[in-house]
């Protein structure tokens, strides 16, 4: 079969054996595959992933001087499948795979592990037990974004983000992109993006965005409606505490008074809930500084270098920060369900298709923002450019 190999940051369509599949495993003729951000930073930089994931006792990641089969958004048919799989993959069913695979002794990441190949390829091995049916006949570009999809689900879901709470959704790539689209599937009544590409504020209001902020020009935080802004500065708060105790004490058992407003939630002062979608250094400190008082910051973005920020200024300003990363298998297949029913539209995000032979024009092509979010790879298209 024809595959995209990545080796010493070259990408190449070489040939490689088809995949056969052990016990519980399928074989899939891929229909889609979708470019992640991390294909881009691997194949540039693998080595500093493959460290850091070290940290965490994973070995087998991708390596620059070992050749990979990159491709973990996907969808595909089942083309055969090993012993002990369920009637529900017959031959001829569409899906889409959580990426994750058994091989060589261990668990691997599917496009992301030497021991895993992915889906820049004709063909692609799952797991059933990790495969979902792709319901109401989804096309296949929109199956195959089911994978970034429940990235963005799982940071909603770890964000606690309620319909009441202001969005600001910093950086409107890929990933800012798939925010903005699972906050509007949520409900979430202002959301706010910033991005200072043209091209990617244009897309964030597709995506459902209800206003759009060029950082260059303004704060995305000053953009929050006036009434739902919450506090900026100190002596805001402190006015606010003596001038509420000031008329609390008037009162006789002022304090179950307090206490009651509290559990209501009441008492604490308005904030919004900010994803930090862009993953570079400077950033999160750049969001702590900025932000109002009690912000809630959901780090989405994968920044590859370290970074610092001060400890200080996150303490005084009593910011909640909070690190995510990928999904559960529950969170996949609902966004699947979601995507399948129409609740939600991430229609936005691809913007252009490539075969095999137009991979690496791909890769060029979406270092250009205005151009590209999400182009897919179709195995069986000729095209050699997005």
């Amino acid at each position: 079969m024809k595959a995209v190999s990545c080796l010493n940051s070259t990408l190449e369509v070489i040939d490689l054996p088809s995949p056969r599949p052990a016990e519980g495993q399928l074989v899939l003729d891929v229909l889609r595959c979708g470019i992640c951000g991390t294909d881009l930073h691997a194949k540039d930089h693998a080595d500093e992933l493959t460290e850091m994931l070290a940290n965490v006792d994973y070995t087998d990641f991708v390596r620059s001087d070992t050749p990979v089969v990159m491709g973990h958004e996907f969808s595909g048919v089942v083309a055969d499948r090993g012993r002990k799989v369920g009637k529900e993959f017959a031959p001829g069913t569409t899906v889409v795979t959580f990426p994750l695979l058994r091989a060589q002794g261990g668990v691997h990441l599917t496009g992301l592990s030497p021991k895993a190949p992915g889906a820049y390829a004709e063909q692609v091995l799952a797991e059933a037990s990790m495969t979902f049916v792709v319901p109401n006949g989804l096309d296949p570009a929109t199956a195959a974004l089911t994978e970034p999809m429940a990235v963005a689900y799982h940071a909603i879901r770890r964000s606690e983000i309620s319909r009441k709470d202001v969005a600001v959704v910093l950086g409107c790539g890929p990933v800012g992109l798939a925010v903005i689209c699972q906050l509007k599937a949520r409900g979430v009544g202002t959301i706010v993006a910033s991005d200072f590409s043209p091209g990617r504020r244009a897309l964030a209001l597709r995506c459902g965005a209800d206003i759009v902020v060029d950082p260059a020009v303004d704060s995305p935080y000053d953009a929050v409606p006036a009434k739902q802004r919450g506090m900026t500065t100190m002596p805001a708060l402190y006015e606010l505490g003596v001038g509420s105790m000031e008329k609390l004490r008037r009162l006789p058992g002022w304090s179950h008074l307090y206490r009651a407003v509290d559990s209501l939630g009441a008492t604490a002062p308005k904030r919004p809930v900010i994803f930090e979608c862009v993953g570079v250094p400077g950033m999160i400190d750049g969001v702590i500084g900025a932000a109002p008082l009690a912000s809630r910051i959901v780090v989405v973005g994968l920044c590859m270098g370290v970074d610092k920020f001060r400890p200080a200024m996150a303490i005084g300003k009593e910011i909640d920060i909070r690190f995510v990363f990928g999904y559960t298998p529950l969170e996949f297949r609902d966004t699947l369900h979601m995507l399948a029913d129409g609740k939600l539209d991430a229609s936005a995000l691809v913007t252009g298709t490539v075969g095999l032979d137009g991979v690496e024009t791909a890769f060029q092509a979406l270092g250009d923002p205005e151009k590209h979010a999400k182009i897919m790879i179709d195995p069986a298209s000729a095209a050699t450019a997005p």
